[in-house]
Formats: structure tokens, C-alpha cells, sequence
């Protein structure tokens, strides 16, 4: 790793915790990854034992990610993509979904977890064509991803912006809020803002699931009103169908008949 990807971000290194369940870990055990650890893989059942659906969950909301970044490459024209708070690197990351169709496409992923930071150069890799670059640095520091996405990305040129089950570790929805504003008031007109975050008001499992989990002191995440997760794209265009169920979001046929709404919801928004 370059002397640039490992200070871009400048953040003091932490060690890896494996005596406490991390959010992103327990993720990456439910889509079937390998990178996590017994004490994620115990939170992960103790949470399926309360609410099964929560792989549907999470297979959903990255099966979201893939249909509106093809959307971007294909029917948006976007070459550039700032994905803020990756997580470990799964099955079609952003860079594959968007190389694969676009190969001179350029990706930076932003994460401050000392895991996936130690995982960096699996999601170091491109095409010959295009770039794909890590940062570290925090979601709170705005100002700072800006910086050095500008080492790898032309962020006079449209990017989009991809937000993907981050916002919900913000307590405070105005901070949350104030955070998106910063980062997209540093991208051009045409760029896009892509998110998807649990929501309340679809499943009551899911609520009831989430707030027992919050209370165990392992990293909160918060589920929101859909009107809260609407409130990301103030002043943006929506791309139709707009803020859903993200199984609802541009669905492609696969045989299994019509798609129930799940408490994920997202959307993908143009920046006059």
C-alpha cells in the first residue's frame, strides 16, 4: 500500500477489537463472508434467532447497490463513484458492479475500521483502465474525504455519491443530514447521491431486533422514518421510483414473483 492510501485520511491507528461485536463484521458474516470473528458470528445468531429477516435485509440492500449503480453507469453516464463507509469487501463491490459494465471507471471507497483497512488491498484492485483507491478517514470528516477522494477522482467531473447502511450510525439525524449536504456540495451538478439505510414503519420485528441490539453496547445503529431518509435528498432530483423498499427500487425479474417491501429503504438522487 502507498505512502498516500495508508495517511490519506490521517487517522490514528486502532487496533482490531475482537472481544466486542462491530457492526460491519456481523455484516459481512450475514452475507456469507469470511471476515469476522466467533464473538461477531454469536451477535449475528442471537440476532437471527430474534429476526430471521435480517439477511434479507442485508442480501437486499446489496442487491440494491448493484441495480442503481448499473443504472448510474448505463443510464446516468457516471464514470466516478466516492463510496463513503464501504464495510469489508464482499461479492460485487462497487468498483466490480461499475468496471464490469464501465472498465475506465474510477472508485474510492472511505472507511476508518482498522478490519477493513487491513482488507484495503482486496479492494485495491482495477481494471487497466480505470482506478480504485481507499481512504481513510471518517464519515465526520467531510472536508477531509473531499481532499483525497481529489487524488484519485476529477470531482470537477459528476460522481456519485454512495452512502449504503452508514447514515444509520449518525444518533443525530440533523448531524446526519448536515453530513450529506457537506459531501455533495463538494461534487458538481450531475452528480448523483445514492443511499439506502434501515427505516421504521415496515417491520416491527425489525425495530424490535435493531433496539435490543443497540442496548447490548455494541455499535448503535438507528432505524428511521422513511420521511428522515427522504430528507438526504432535499434539494435533489429524484430518479423514479424515489425513496422505497429497496426490493421496490427498479426490481428486474428473477422468477420469484413480486418483491415485498422490506424496513430498508433507498434511493438515488441528481444534483441540479
Amino acid at each position: 500500500m502507498s505512502d498516500r492510501e495508508s495517511s490519506a485520511g490521517q487517522q490514528p491507528r486502532q487496533r482490531i477489537d475482537t472481544s466486542v461485536p462491530h457492526s460491519a463484521r456481523i455484516w459481512n458474516y450475514w452475507l456469507g463472508g469470511k471476515d469476522n470473528y466467533p464473538v461477531d458470528e454469536e451477535a449475528g445468531d442471537a440476532y437471527t434467532d430474534v429476526f430471521p429477516g435480517i439477511v434479507t435485509i442485508a442480501r437486499s440492500s446489496r442487491a440494491f447497490l448493484g441495480r442503481s449503480i448499473r443504472h448510474l453507469v448505463e443510464e446516468a453516464g457516471i464514470r466516478q463513484f466516492l463510496d463513503v463507509g464501504t464495510g469489508l469487501p464482499t461479492v460485487d463491490n462497487t468498483h466490480e458492479v461499475a468496471q464490469r459494465l464501465a472498465p475506465e471507471a474510477k472508485v474510492v471507497y472511505v472507511d476508518n475500521d482498522p478490519l477493513v483497512l487491513a482488507h484495503a488491498r482486496v479492494l485495491l484492485t482495477s481494471t487497466p483502465e480505470g482506478a480504485t483507491d481507499y481512504v481513510d478517514a471518517s464519515l465526520f470528516a467531510p472536508d477531509l474525504i473531499l481532499e483525497a477522494a481529489a487524488k484519485t477522482l476529477d470531482l470537477s467531473r459528476p460522481t456519485a455519491l454512495i452512502l449504503s447502511g452508514i447514515l444509520g450510525h449518525v444518533a443525530d439525524h440533523d448531524q446526519a443530514r448536515a453530513l450529506v449536504r457537506d459531501l455533495m456540495a463538494g461534487l458538481p451538478s450531475g452528480s448523483y447521491l445514492c443511499v439506502n439505510d434501515g427505516s421504521r414503519g415496515t417491520d416491527p420485528a425489525y425495530e424490535a431486533a435493531q433496539d435490543g441490539y443497540n442496548e447490548t453496547g455494541a455499535v448503535p445503529y438507528f432505524l428511521r422514518p422513511v420521511p428522515q431518509i427522504e430528507a438526504y435528498f432535499e434539494g435533489l432530483e429524484m430518479v423514479e421510483p424515489g425513496v422505497v423498499s429497496v426490493p421496490l427500487w427498479r426490481p428486474e425479474p428473477d422468477g420469484a414473483g413480486e418483491p415485498i417491501p422490506i424496513g430498508q429503504h433507498g434511493g438515488l438522487g441528481r444534483k441540479p
